[in-house]
C-alpha cells in the first residue's frame, strides 16, 4: 500500500474494530503489500485492509468460511464478530484471528506438504467461481506490454518475459491436466506455523488450475512429500511463475524491498533456462519472498 495510505487504512481498521465492539487503541503492522495487514491491540485481532478499488474481500471471507468448515487448515476470521466485509473512508476491511507465532519459524517440509495436500482436499469439495491461473498469466502480460508502468524494463528482457509467459502458458494448457481450485500463492510466506500445526493465509489469490502451479510456489523439496507429481509439468509451472514474479517487480508501483535486485537476478535464472533446461528447483530457491512477491 501507498505510504500516504497508509494511516488512513490503519483509522479506518481501527474506526471499523470500534463499531463492532472490539477495542482497537493500537495497530501494529504486519505485513504491507498490495494490502495492509495490521495487529489491532488489546483486542487482539488481525485486520486486513485494501482500498475498494483493488480488493476481492467478499471472496476471501466465503473461501475462509467453508474451508474452516471443511477443517482446512486456513486463517480462520474473527469469531467475535459476524463473518463479513466492512466498508469505511474507501478502504475495505476484514478482521482475522491472530494466531501468536510458534518456533520454528519454518515449517518441516512433511508438515509443510501435509498442509497443502490436506487444503487441496477441501478445495476440491467447493464450486466457487475463481479465476483462472492462466488470468493470472494475463495480468502479467498486460503489464509488459505497458510500457508506461514498466518504463525500466529493457527491450530485449520485455521480449524474453513475453516469449516465456506465452510459451508456457499454451505447453501447460494444452496438457491437458485437470483443474481444480488452488491457493494461487502458497509459499512459506503464507504459510503460519502455529500451536495447531500451520495455516495457510491470504485466499485471495485462489484460482483455478493444476496442483503443480501451486506447487510451483513451494520450496522444492516440498514436492517430494506428495503423491501423484507430473515432474515435468511442475517444471514448466515453475518457470512460468518465476516468470511472471519477475514481472511484476518491473512494475513502478512495485513495493518489494529490493525487489529490482531480484528482478535482475530472476532475469537472468530465465535466460539460463531458455537456453538449456535448468534442474527441477523452486523459482526462487526455496525461499519465495513473501505477500507481494507474487503479487
Amino acid at each position: 500500500m501507498r505510504v500516504s495510505e497508509v494511516p488512513r487504512a490503519v483509522a479506518a481498521a481501527r474506526a471499523i474494530a470500534a463499531s463492532l465492539g472490539l477495542t482497537a487503541d493500537d495497530a501494529i503492522v504486519l505485513h504491507d503489500s498490495n494490502k495492509l495487514t495490521l495487529r489491532l491491540l488489546p483486542c487482539d485481532v488481525v485486520a486486513r485492509v485494501a482500498p475498494v478499488a483493488d480488493q476481492v474481500a467478499l471472496l476471501e471471507v466465503e473461501l475462509a468460511q467453508r474451508l474452516t468448515e471443511l477443517g482446512c487448515p486456513v486463517a480462520a476470521l474473527d469469531p467475535r464478530v459476524a463473518p463479513g466485509v466492512h466498508e469505511r473512508a474507501g478502504f475495505v476491511v476484514t478482521l482475522w484471528t491472530y494466531y501468536e507465532p510458534v518456533p520454528p519459524p519454518e515449517v518441516p517440509p512433511a508438515d509443510y506438504a501435509h498442509a497443502l495436500t490436506r487444503l487441496h482436499a477441501g478445495m476440491r469439495e467447493l464450486d466457487v467461481p475463481t479465476p483462472h491461473f492462466t488470468d493470472r498469466v494475463e495480468q502479467a502480460q498486460r503489464l509488459l506490454a505497458d510500457h508506461d508502468r514498466t518504463p525500466a524494463l529493457a527491450d530485449a528482457d520485455r521480449e524474453l518475459l513475453a516469449d516465456t509467459l506465452r510459451s508456457l502458458r499454451r505447453t501447460i494448457s494444452e496438457r491437458g491436466t485437470a483443474d481444480q481450485l488452488l491457493h494461487g500463492e502458497p509459499h512459506p510466506g503464507n504459510l503460519l506455523p502455529t500451536k495447531n500445526g500451520p495455516i495457510f493465509i491470504d485466499l485471495e489469490t485462489c484460482c483455478r488450475g493444476p496442483v503443480e502451479f501451486d506447487l510451483a510456489h513451494a520450496p522444492d523439496e516440498i514436492a517430494g512429500h506428495c503423491a501423484g507429481v507430473d515432474q515435468d509439468l511442475l517444471h514448466d509451472c515453475r518457470l512460468l511463475v518465476l516468470a511472471m514474479i519477475t514481472t511484476w517487480r518491473w512494475d513502478r508501483h512495485d513495493q518489494l524491498p529490493d525487489g529490482r535486485r531480484l528482478g535482475e537476478e530472476w532475469l537472468a535464472r530465465i535466460r539460463a533456462a531458455r537456453v538449456q533446461p535448468p534442474a527441477r528447483s523452486s523459482p526462487r530457491g526455496g525461499r519465495p519472498a513473501r505477500g507481494v512477491a507474487d503479487r
